[in-house]
């Protein structure tokens, strides 16, 4: 299992291939890829940050969670930071399993999860403006 933080693009191809065992019969690949717009607002690019440390140590909480709840063989997580362009892929998670339903489970659970508890923290940009969106819950914290 690898759970990272990256500013290079990802390829998602290459994250298939490293989770790939014998064993597995079914790879399931989750790629979110910049829109051009969010809601009614046109974006012109997307600015990701993140504190790094503690979100692979979120990630791999979530690989853990994972493999508690199915019989995968491997994951993969990774999640771009700076300025990602329209069409430019900022996340891929990639998990193999020895059967289908499992694997669309379990990737399904880990972006689920990764939207709501990773600080990782989402900038849009375009002709009006510029705006920060989806703040994790978890890394919001009350005075």
């Amino acid at each position: 299992m690898r759970f990272s933080i990256t500013d290079e693009p990802i390829e998602s191809r290459a994250l298939e291939n490293e989770v790939r065992g014998d064993g597995d019969g079914a790879i399931v690949t989750f790629s979110g890829v910049v829109r051009d717009h969010c809601g009614d607002v046109a974006t012109d690019h997307l600015v990701y940050e993140a504190y790094p440390e503690m979100a692979e140590r979120k990630m791999a909480e979530i690989g853990e969670d994972v493999q508690k709840r199915w019989p995968i063989g491997d994951l993969v997580i990774v999640h771009r930071v700076g300025r990602v362009e329209i069409g430019e892929v900022s996340v891929v998670i990639a998990v193999s399993s020895p059967h289908r339903a499992e694997a669309f489970e379990a990737c399904r659970f880990a972006i689920d999860r990764l939207k709501e508890t990773v600080p990782i923290w989402k900038k849009e940009v375009g002709p009006d403006g510029q705006f920060w969106t989806e703040v994790p819950a978890a890394s919001v914290t009350a005075d």
